[in-house]
């Protein structure tokens, strides 16, 4: 089916050929999971006996799927797109912190990152994932309404305070902040922090946005809940399918109660566009970000967008993508006009491999998914070697 994502050109107009080549060898290993598995084990065994191979990883996966080490070694990609209208939301992605000690140094990262974004339309939000800001054995605990020990409960507040911390920077400084999903298990005390951070800094605009996982059957009446049981506030929703269904399937099938996940992607889809459709219904108080790779479902949010005859560029209304995937999305929505940004990790090489393997997984995971942007490539390629003829 031929759509505005079918423009090649477009999609990879800051791809070299060489950058294009090496995408293409990158989705064809990811589209065999028997290889990925392998790949991902050999990894983690290198690793593990401290074999130099962060070079090598550098100059493939790394160079494709983040920014870079820093964030002003980010900069280059960040002008490159924004040249093309698309965004970039930088993303601290280790995925490694334990401590208290580890959690405030994230704190104060997340803190210099809102000052380092601040003023840059060419960085609309921040980004963070929860667990960075809190141990993850302790979000589980309050989740599940465990009680907390005196020690635990001195803890919680400290995760708290850097929660409100993180939200306060962003409000002070007119940054808009995505609130990362995470597992079920931990996934209730974050919406409740997030709820919380939206009653206190979103009276007037949407600064904070939870992420909503539609994989997940009860997130629908969970939005419809805090829509109904709170007013005078901007709701900000970042729409996304999930990131995490086979471990929690997993997981349900191993405690023997009933999966969290929707049954099958069909099921997925439809719980998605029945978000959509509420967030359109009540866009007088909700701000979207559609963080998704499916272009059906972008184009239903197009259409809505035509038919209510809401400007492309309208604030209220962004498309996301993880950068490294789906160029065909990002790139052809920048080039008409609409909020569009990639997600660009960055940090040290060796810190980002568990980020890096989970990105493998998940491709492999998603149905078609590879597939097209093989396809894709072929296409431009194809194209490429004819305009030189």
């Amino acid at each position: 089916m031929n759509t505005i994502f079918s423009n090649t050109k477009d999609a990879f107009s800051i791809k070299t050929d060489f950058e294009l080549l090496r995408a293409y060898f990158l989705f064809k290993i990811i589209e065999n999971s028997f290889l990925v598995k392998i790949g991902s084990s050999l990894i983690n065994l290198a690793l593990k006996f401290y074999i130099p191979i962060t070079p090598f990883i550098k100059i493939t996966v790394f160079n494709h799927f983040c920014g870079g080490i820093s964030e002003t070694d980010c900069n280059s990609v960040i002008n490159k797109m924004y040249n093309k209208n698309v965004c970039s939301v930088l993303d601290f992605s280790t995925e490694a912190f334990k401590n208290e000690t580890e959690f405030d140094k994230c704190l104060k990262k997340k803190l210099s990152i809102i000052d380092f974004i601040t003023n840059r339309t060419e960085i609309p939000f921040a980004v963070f994932k929860p667990t960075c800001l809190g141990r993850e054995g302790l979000f589980k605990k309050v989740s599940s309404n465990q009680k907390l020990d005196l020690n635990e409960e001195q803890e919680w507040k400290r995760v708290i305070y850097r929660f409100n911390e993180v939200c306060n920077k962003a409000f002070q400084n007119n940054v808009q902040i995505l609130i990362d999903a995470e597992e079920v298990s931990v996934q209730k005390a974050i919406d409740d922090l997030a709820l919380k951070m939206m009653i206190k800094f979103n009276r007037e605009k949407a600064i904070v946005y939870n992420t909503i996982q539609m994989y997940r059957w009860d997130r629908l009446d969970y939005m419809n809940n805090i829509l109904n049981n709170h007013v005078g506030i901007i709701f900000g929703f970042k729409l996304v399918r999930g990131a995490y269904m086979e471990k929690e399937r997993e997981i349900a099938n191993r405690l023997k109660i009933k999966s969290p996940i929707c049954i099958d992607k069909e099921s997925t889809d439809i719980n998605f566009n029945l978000a959509v459709d509420l967030v359109f219904k009540n866009l007088d108080r909700v701000s979207l970000v559609c963080g998704s790779h499916n272009e059906t479902s972008i184009l239903k949010i197009l259409d809505l967008m035509n038919e209510k005859n809401i400007d492309k560029n309208d604030d209220k209304i962004w498309f996301g993508q993880l950068y490294g995937m789906s160029d065909n999305i990002s790139f052809n929505l920048g080039i008409k006009g609409y909020n569009v940004f990639k997600i660009l990790p960055f940090g040290p090489v060796r810190n980002l491999i568990p980020y890096l393997i989970r990105r493998a997984e998940e491709n492999t995971s998603v149905k078609g998914q590879t597939g097209r942007e093989l396809q894709l490539i072929l296409n431009e390629r194809k194209r490429r070697k004819l305009e030189k003829i």
